[in-house]
């Protein structure tokens, strides 16, 4: 559709220009416009009333099925042509397609909806010097507007002014990037002067110079140019549409993109019209039945041509033909005849029925209490209803990792202080106890300023702190003050952290809970509650966090004139810097963090520093020099930084856990043993995502290597890429095995496959967004592709939205597999709205991937049961309904062709007109549809028991076209049996009477009921789970046809309808005779027997794990749940690199770059004076008795 419009587009000479370069001047509406750029509406829908219906028909008649009808259609119009009513037809295509308009309308109304709540927000818009509160669709660029606190912002924004010292504003990201956590941003001071002056801000006539619309979220390049000066803009100075103003009372911005230039709505996608493998197929198989429809007829035809010419001539005497009507155009007539007759093999009910069992099963995903999240009262919904069989085909799951597998929630778990681990229980023979929800909690009621929320169980680190343990406070006087959290107190005493990562707000917040409360900050000083006392230090500085230091240190002086530096970072770069007295305790705090590891923790090491006047003083003036250095800047300020942290004293060491969401690395692990290979796209650092992935047991120690893809030119990501695969598999050759095939409608689509490859042993692959921006380049998509599919894990870390996107893409090119994305954030639509399958997770991180999926709930762990219950079953019903639809039509259709060759090819039909009507509509329909809404192999316990069952669905074994040419030869079979059973068996049989009965109607009748007969048997047999309704279908069904029959054949219907019911007393006559009956039953067996047999056979010899794991549910009972037992302990020798996850540079923003001011220092005494003290040795720690109380005393 998007293609058709912009072929309209360029014809009408519409099509816009693509910008190279956006420029604009504030204030001024006409210059702006001018520029046609795109205003601030969104438009998400596909129709509006003009165009809905013309596009909606155009793309339901996209289906082949549908245009076949609409020729069919109009081919019963033609007299000479049809021996059918035209109403046979006509009335079931437009069921078919009001069902669906009325769908898509219902779809799009929707969308609509949305749009006009979104365009129709207010916002306060600066228009000719006043403020006026407009709506967001009438926002211009190059408008100025303010925003207030709790704000959507409206537009991309270029930042001007706030209410914040050094005109800071903090955002919420939640709607992008799906994080929680507060983003800085700041405005140029020259824009930051003006403040909330409207004169000023209305008389600003800068004029912005920037890249034109894209999606790169992390990304700005721009000029601002005032009364003559240029100042450079970066993503830094830019609010962007579906963040949130947090913590700041009001600012002001220019917009520079609006509506669809957004990056938002660039990230968003296109939207496609998904269809599914079987949709697929099923069009590849209609044509091949168009194709053998037509070489049916063709046959008959020439049969025609044949009759006529010897022996059609008799017939002429009461059969007279009209003039000029010889063989040639009879068989032409015939021809087309026959393609109304046999039009069975594609009935239009095979469409109504597949849109009513994908509607029915999308009702059971939202009507799963096992799905349902009471926490959130969040029940599963499928949002889309044509995609429900593709869940039982997945085998590459692409998911995000903030909000998706973990819940963005960091908690104080572990640390080591001075050589003494904290946060484990132990019983008293030393051995660890698992903590649960019912351990006692440690009481911190003798904190008043301590944070109700946190969880802690060792009691004995608080007796510590409490009993003025003088490493333990200083431990958590660090952890106070070494940060770049802004605190918030609406009330006395609730106090609110906002911090850029939630792992630092974790710390604070632990620091808080044992005493050391972070209460305020200024960009000189930073004030504490010291247990119960309020202390201020005077912060001189802050050596802030980037990816090369991977730590951050403050230098504070304290109110007694103390200075000390503090610092926290990775492990490995904080050891290089210890003062060699410390030598044993790091020793002791290294196990304690392989520990901490091995638990899947995120670990920081503590260490300070005293200093002393005379060297700040030195130290302070070059830096001072190096600070306004021209050139060097960067490097010279490391040297220094290098310099002041040195010969730290080690403090201990902190254990962070980013929780996973509830039932994380048992999914994993059951969706692995699924054959599903889980591919983890996070926008987080590399560190992080190997923490997750190791919290996850995507990662694991006995892997046999995990590969580091983090070359910076394509050449080095090229040779890493190519040394991890020839170490996995040797003798594998250097060109990726590929092989090539058609597909497509009509074959034209060329398609490339590259074959799986068996690794040697099971290893992990981690690569950098940097590296696979080349590693997608076209030199070197499949090296990535081959590398990454032969190993176990993939974790792609630090990637874009459009990344996310191409890897998705890449995978669905090249490997032909069903493919299915999960994530909750905006940066993840274009990645849902790529894969054949997208599910949003709908948590508390925004709605935008939820409105973008097709499948929606709350928690990850409901992705097994999405997949592995309802996406298998599904799967299985569809293939089990067209297996037996296409059975029973073909064999309804085979009897007429053979009839064929009987009734000198005049196109007559075997049954009656009213039961060809009804056969598909009534008498077949409702058992079909039960069996394909309610049947299941084994139940969901068992699926999950043994998750192998869905490995069939990902080799399309359950439907292909050689399941579909199985199904013919056995319809061809039954036909032969349905047709001459009933014709040798009423050919010379008499009544009870002695009357004849082998009349064109009898037979009918007889031929129809052994048909009808024989399909609610083979239904009986395709059936495994029976319920009452399906019995209620199958013996109402043949009910049903046998009071209708009696009904229409009735003396009544007769004389009142002469013409449209000719088989007077056919039914009475017929069925009332035991040779018929034994027919029937004769006819029966003939077809069913061997496929009993056949089936039983290829058990024995073959069976399938359906077949086996049925067997065992026989037999076995279903084993119960293993009892949870604590996560074993993996010793690692890696530790956690982690360090911070904030942005660099936020240590600047909070000093405002006084940096070092003068005052009188004073020699402080190093707080250990004996480094390698007994609290060194690791002594077990004591389990305290847990009191058994119930659940909602135990809550915080």
């Amino acid at each position: 559709m998007g293609s058709a419009a912009s072929y309209v587009g360029r014809l009408c000479g519409s099509e816009k220009k693509q910008e190279e370069e956006r420029r604009l001047r504030a204030n001024d509406r006409p210059s702006n416009l001018s520029y046609r750029y795109a205003n601030n509406a969104i438009r998400t829908s596909k129709y509006n009333i003009f165009t809905f219906l013309p596009l909606n028909l155009f793309e339901q008649f996209r289906r082949l099925a549908n245009a076949y009808f609409l020729f069919l259609f109009i081919l019963q119009l033609i007299p000479q042509i049809s021996s059918l009513s035209w109403f046979t037809t006509a009335v079931p295509l437009v069921l078919v397609l009001s069902i669906t308009a009325v769908k898509d309308a219902s779809d799009d109304i929707n969308r609509h909806k949305s749009d006009k709540q979104v365009n129709n927000r207010k916002v306060d818009v600066l228009i000719d010097g006043d403020l006026r509160n407009e709506k967001w669709m009438n926002v211009q660029v190059g408008d100025i507007i303010k925003l207030e606190n709790n704000e959507f912002v409206t537009a991309d924004l270029l930042l001007l002014s706030s209410s914040e010292p050094l005109n800071l504003v903090y955002v919420e990201t939640a709607e992008l990037d799906g994080e929680t956590n507060l983003k800085v941003k700041q405005a140029l001071t020259v824009t930051g002067a003006m403040g909330d002056d409207v004169r000023a801000l209305a008389a600003f006539a800068g004029e912005v110079r920037c890249e034109p619309p894209n999606n790169r979220l992390d990304k700005f390049k721009g000029t601002l140019t005032v009364d003559g000066q240029t100042f450079a803009l970066d993503n830094d100075k830019v609010l962007l549409r579906g963040c949130t103003l947090r913590n700041t009372e009001w600012c002001f911005g220019l917009v520079v993109f609006g509506g669809p230039d957004t990056k938002l709505m660039q990230n968003s996608g296109r939207t496609t019209f998904k269809r599914t493998s079987i949709d697929h197929l099923m069009n590849v198989l209609v044509l091949c039945i168009f194709g053998f429809l037509a070489a049916m007829c063709g046959v008959l035809a020439v049969g025609n041509a044949l009759w006529e010419v010897r022996d059609g001539s008799v017939f002429t005497a009461f059969l007279p033909r009209e003039s000029g009507a010889g063989a040639t155009f009879s068989a032409f007539l015939t021809f087309w005849s026959y393609v109304i007759v046999l039009n069975t093999v594609v009935p239009i009910s095979l469409y109504v029925s597949v849109e009513i069992i994908r509607l029915g099963n999308s009702f059971f995903i939202d009507w799963d209490r096992k799905m349902y999240y009471p926490r959130n009262d969040t029940p599963a919904q499928a949002r889309t209803t044509t995609l429900n069989e593709e869940l039982g085909q997945i085998k590459y799951i692409f998911s995000d990792k903030t909000g998706t597998l973990t819940q963005n929630i960091m908690t104080f778990n572990k640390c080591s202080i001075n050589g003494k681990p904290y946060g484990e229980l132990f019983d008293f023979s030393g051995q660890r106890v698992e903590i649960t929800e019912k351990t006692e909690r440690v009481d911190f009621s003798w904190n008043q300023m301590a944070d109700p929320k946190f969880i802690f169980h060792d009691h004995s680190l608080v007796e510590t702190v409490r009993e003025g343990n003088l490493e333990a406070q200083t431990f958590f006087r660090l952890l106070a003050l070494c940060h770049t959290v802004m605190p918030e107190e609406k009330k006395e005493g609730e106090l609110f952290y906002q911090a850029q990562s939630p792992d630092e707000g974790a710390l604070v917040t632990a620091a808080r809970n044992f005493g050391f409360v972070f209460r305020s900050r200024t960009p000189e000083t930073i004030t504490l509650m010291e247990m119960g006392t309020k202390v201020t230090y005077e912060l001189l500085a802050v050596l802030d966090f980037n990816n090369v230091r991977k730590r951050m240190s403050v230098i504070v002086k304290s109110p007694e004139g103390k200075m000390t530096l503090y610092c926290k970072g990775a492990d490995t770069i904080i050891y290089e810097r210890l003062h060699p007295s410390c030598t044993k305790l790091m020793e002791v705090t290294t196990g304690h963090l392989n520990e901490y590891a091995g638990d899947g923790l995120r670990t920081l090491v503590l260490a300070y520093k005293d200093l002393d006047r005379s060297y700040m003083e030195e130290w302070k003036q070059r830096h001072h020099e190096a600070s306004t250095a021209m050139d060097g800047r960067e490097e010279r300020l490391d040297q220094l930084y290098e310099e002041i942290e040195k010969d730290l004293l080690l403090l201990g060491a902190t254990a962070v856990e980013d929780k996973l969401q509830d039932g994380v690395p048992q999914t994993i692990e059951q969706l692995a043993k699924a054959d599903i290979k889980i591919w983890v796209l996070t926008g987080d650092k590399q560190e992080t995502a190997e923490n997750i992935g190791y919290s996850c047991n995507m990662l694991r120690e006995e892997m046999r290597d995990i590969f580091i893809v983090s070359a910076n030119t394509e050449e080095g990501v090229k040779e890493e890429l190519r040394n991890a695969r020839r170490k996995m598999c040797p003798d594998a050759a250097e060109e990726p095995p590929m092989t090539t095939g058609r597909a497509g409608l009509f074959w034209l689509q060329r398609t490339q496959t590259v074959k799986d490859e068996e690794a040697d042993g099971e290893y992990g692959l981690v690569i950098n967004g940097h590296s696979l921006a080349f590693a997608l380049g076209k030199n070197l998509q499949q090296e990535l592709l081959r590398t990454a599919c032969m190993c176990q894990t993939v974790i792609c870390c630090r990637v874009t939205p459009l990344q996310k996107a191409q890897v998705v893409e890449l995978v669905k090119k090249y490997k032909q597999a069903v493919t299915l994305a999960i994530g909750d954030g905006a940066n993840d639509v274009s990645m849902i709205k790529a894969a054949h399958i997208g599910v949003g997770i709908s948590g508390q991180e925004g709605m935008q991937a939820v409105l973008s999926s097709d499948f929606s709930f709350a928690q990850f762990r409901y992705l097994q049961r999405l997949l592995l219950v309802h996406g298998r079953w599904s799967y299985l019903r569809m293939c089990t309904f067209l297996r037996y639809f296409f059975y029973k039509n073909f064999t309804f259709t085979f009897v007429h062709f053979w009839y064929a060759f009987f009734c000198g090819f005049s196109a007559q039909t075997v049954y009656d007109e009213w039961f060809i009507t009804m056969y598909n509509l009534i008498y077949t329909a409702l058992p079909v549809l039960g069996m394909s809404l309610f049947d299941q192999d084994v139940n969901d316990r068992w699926s999950f028991q043994y998750p192998q069952l869905y490995t069939p669905g990902q080799r399309n074994m359950y439907f292909s076209k050689r399941a579909f040419v199985s199904c013919m030869v056995h319809s061809c079979y039954s036909s032969l049996v349905l047709l001459f059973v009933p014709w040798a068996a009423i050919q010379d049989t008499v009544r009870d009477d002695g009357k004849d009965i082998a009349d064109y109607q009898s037979f009918a009748l007889l031929a129809q009921t052994c048909l009808l007969v024989v399909v609610s048997v083979q239904l009986c047999l395709d059936t495994l789970y029976w319920t009452a309704v399906n019995q209620f279908f199958v013996w109402g069904s043949l009910a049903a046809y046998f009071a209708i029959t009696f009904t229409m054949y009735s003396n009544g219907m007769f004389f009142i309808f002469t013409s449209s019911f000719p088989f007077i007393g056919t039914a009475r006559n017929s069925l009332n005779q035991p040779n018929v009956w034994l027919t029937i039953l004769l006819t029966s067996l003939l077809c069913i027997l061997p496929v009993v047999a056949f089936r039983f056979i290829l058990i024995q010899l073959r069976p399938t794990i359906n077949e086996k794991v049925r067997n065992k549910v026989r037999t076995e009972v279903l084993p119960a749940p293993a009892p949870r037992r604590p996560p074993v302990r993996r010793i690692s020798t890696r530790r956690s690199g982690y360090a911070f996850s904030h942005a660099q540079g936020y240590g600047d923003l909070v000093t405002s770059r006084r940096f070092l001011l003068k005052r009188p220092m004073k020699s402080r005494p190093v707080l250990f004076m004996q480094t390698d003290s007994p609290l060194a040795q690791n002594q077990p720690q004591h389990y305290r008795t847990i009191a058994e109380e119930p659940e909602e005393a135990q809550s915080p």
